[in-house]
């Protein structure tokens, strides 16, 4: 069964952003890193992940309908 969620990549990860960000299809029990590697972002390029405003990891299991926040590290000098 397929199921959806909202997906949001910011600053340098805004460009792996798929069509589909609004309604992205997942197999429930899809885990974030999972996800980033659907994407074609590597694990090390997100620092920051939020799901419905919480915060996540690499190994949160995703059901559907979780709206899904990714940020890169911030960068400075």
């Amino acid at each position: 069964m397929e199921t959806h969620i909202n997906i949001q990549l910011f600053a340098s990860l805004s460009n792996f952003t798929p069509v589909s960000a609004e309604k992205y299809p997942i197999a429930p029990g899809t885990t974030v890193g999972m996800l980033l590697d659907q994407l074609g972002v590597a694990e090390n390029e997100a620092k920051l992940i939020f799901i419905d405003g919480k915060k996540g990891d690499l190994t949160s299991t995703l059901h559907g309908g979780e709206r899904v926040g990714i940020f890169p590290p911030v960068g400075g000098g």
